[in-house]
């Protein structure tokens, strides 16, 4: 006996726009400034050996009670701000960050409501330093698709709290801070195609030391022993800290993701020439120079270099780098921007965007 099915019509499709585009960003960075002078107090190094290693002058920290919501919305109002509307337009929200303290509920949620867009779909998304492009190709996705009108992205990141301070080869380099960008409908081709994937076989190269389940487990041995432990979020406690091979990425960084920018560029159907403004990730100075060449781009491109007085912020770093830029007039508006991130996972993202 063969069962057939109730329905025999064709189901109702969302319609979408046919184009997005970014219409505003927002950035917000923590008040307290990190010298490379403190940080030597932490490890045996110089401010010399820092700026030489990755070109980092100082980098924002947030305060202990200051959380990745409370940074995300202050970057949220700004971009909303930026692109002339309240939060009861916003339709959806989507969270880029690994350092939220919580596996669940998500950031997004919480944001969401603090804006006055209670009700509306929210979630995070775990693609470290890519992050924000992750978030960008799938807003865009969504207003094209029909299941959003305009959506908020946030990249955020509180790494302060995954720090080792004692490590040589990661204390330098984290910043705290956030990034925003409203996606809206678009009347032309405004966010190019998205250029994306992963390498799963370089999967330790950037991790955090430990799984939650063992911090679990010895959170609880030492509570046993009587030993004084914490797990609140803000709190570094043993094992959470990232840990990095630094040559390992920075190999990979320079000599695979080249490639993956100068793909992005074709898809978008554009030259380097084209472009008004380069935007990588802001991991390394040094990376973003041997980019420069091996992209071959014009001499007189403007190129983000918003981690010297940042440091590297994982998922805020593009977002932030951008609002800088355009408020400082480096960067035109209704100009392209080459933008791509890279990092843990090993994970990646590029597109090329027009800017608000």
């Amino acid at each position: 006996m063969t069962v057939q099915p109730k329905h025999t019509g064709t189901l109702s499709a969302p319609s979408g726009a046919r184009y997005a585009r970014i219409i505003g960003v927002g950035g917000y960075r923590p008040e307290r400034v990190i010298t490379n002078e403190e940080v030597c107090t932490w490890i045996d190094s110089s401010d010399q050996w820092i700026q030489e290693r990755s070109g980092i002058v100082s980098r924002r920290w947030a305060r202990p009670d200051e959380t990745v919501v409370d940074m995300s919305e202050a970057a949220a109002r700004e971009a909303l701000q930026a692109a002339g509307m309240g939060a009861d337009r916003i339709s959806a929200v989507v969270v880029a960050t690994v350092t939220h303290p919580y596996q669940t509920p998500a950031a997004a949620p919480a944001l969401a409501t603090r804006l006055g867009a209670n009700g509306v779909p929210a979630f995070d998304i775990s693609a470290a330093c890519a992050g924000y492009c992750h978030g960008i190709s799938i807003a865009a996705d969504m207003v094209r698709g029909g299941s959003a009108e305009n959506v908020l992205v946030v990249g955020v990141e509180k790494l302060s709290a995954f720090t080792d301070i004692h490590d040589r080869g990661t204390a330098f380099i984290f910043g705290d801070g956030a990034g925003a960008a409203i996606v809206g409908p678009s009347d032309h081709p405004a966010i190019g195609p998205t250029v994306w994937g992963s390498d799963g076989e370089k999967w330790e190269t950037i991790q955090q030391r430990e799984p939650w389940t063992d911090l679990r487990e010895q959170w609880f041995d030492e509570a046993e022993a009587g030993k004084s432990a914490s797990l609140d979020p803000g709190e570094t406690y043993a094992g959470t800290s990232l840990s990095m091979a630094g040559q390992s990425v920075f190999r990979w960084a320079v000599w695979s993701m080249a490639p993956v920018a100068q793909q992005a560029i074709d898809a978008a159907g554009i030259t380097a020439d084209d472009l008004d403004v380069f935007i990588p990730h802001q991991a390394n100075m040094r990376i973003i120079d041997a980019m420069i060449k091996q992209l071959k781009l014009p001499a007189d491109i403007p190129v983000a270099r918003d981690i010297a007085e940042t440091g590297n912020t994982s998922a805020a770093s593009i977002p932030l780098a951008t609002e800088r830029m355009l408020r400082e007039g480096e960067a035109p508006h209704g100009g392209l921007a080459l933008q791509i991130g890279f990092g843990a996972g090993l994970a990646y993202a590029a597109q090329v965007i027009e800017l608000p």
